[in-house]
């Protein structure tokens, strides 16, 4: 790929790159990967304030390692999925174990990390210590398929073949290449959306092969909403509010009246058990980890 697609990349981004708190100056790869973890399946306007107070409390993997599980899923919050939490506090605890409380830059040691997947390993090598990777998440694969392949959207799931082409888009420079990975995923979350693409203002327009194939996306949403209230997630949450704004272990009574329906209670609250996230005490009280 010529010098054009990252020339114009990253001139679009420097215009119009979002003012988030983890790409100021002085973050540190312990704060990219925290960011990288909360960004999981939530907005990014959620996380952020909830970040800034995470890295305010414990800045650094050693002092996060030393929490304990029930302090840890208080500050989660309503972040969603908390069992992200827990996986995160093991991740800090298995740095400072093994790179002696650094964040590492090698991708195979960041893989080898509990909790830390292909797309979070890269994430930090590159948004970090500006290695040369391929970072693709949703919106990078989305844009791919529309500019290199013509097609309006990719699939379901990163493949190999996700991997390689956006590979193939990167310069040989790596910290070039490390800018041009942050402005083509900006893209995709900005301007080349799921549903409604701003194409007159894309600054690939001119070579992107689904604008010159003329083809228009389905209208309506890609996959139908799921319903969420009263679902087991949604009363998972509820039965997790509960324990965290709690000061102490909560009785049986208080749990019960967090779902009205007794068998999806009891699924939720089993699988909350199971999961690492609540602890059963005697007496039929149930607490957050102790």
């Amino acid at each position: 790929m010529d010098d054009w697609l990252t020339s114009r990349l990253l001139d679009w981004f420097e215009e119009s790159k979002r003012d988030l708190p983890w790409r100021a100056e002085g973050t540190t790869a312990w704060g990219v990967l925290v960011s990288e973890v909360m960004s999981q399946q939530t907005p990014v306007a959620r996380v952020a304030p909830i970040w800034q107070e995470w890295l305010g409390r414990w800045p650094d993997p050693a002092s996060f390692a030393a929490a304990t599980q029930a302090d840890v899923l208080r500050a989660w919050g309503r972040l969603g999925y908390p069992r992200r939490a827990l996986r995160l506090h093991e991740c800090a605890a298995a740095v400072v174990e093994r790179h002696g409380g650094e964040v590492p830059a090698d991708i195979t040691d960041l893989e080898a990390l509990p909790g830390i997947g292909t797309y979070t390993a890269a994430a930090v090598a590159v948004f970090h210590y500006r290695r040369r990777h391929a970072v693709v998440d949703t919106n990078v694969r989305r844009v791919v398929a529309r500019f290199v392949a013509g097609e309006p959207d990719a699939g379901t799931a990163t493949t190999a073949a996700d991997l390689r082409a956006a590979a193939a888009l990167l310069p040989p420079d790596p910290t070039v290449a490390a800018e041009h990975s942050i402005a083509l995923m900006e893209l995709g979350a900005m301007i080349c959306t799921a549903r409604k693409p701003d194409c007159a203002v894309c600054p690939l327009r001119e070579r992107c092969r689904f604008k010159e194939s003329g083809a228009v996306l389905p209208e309506g949403p890609s996959r139908k909403r799921q319903r969420y209230h009263g679902t087991t997630r949604y009363v998972r949450g509820q039965i997790m509010a509960v324990l965290r704004e709690s000061s102490g272990p909560v009785p049986r009574v208080v749990i019960d009246g967090v779902w009205h329906e007794a068998p999806r209670r009891e699924a939720a609250l089993s699988g909350l058990i199971s999961d690492g996230l609540v602890e059963a005490l005697p007496n039929n009280h149930f607490t957050l980890p102790t």
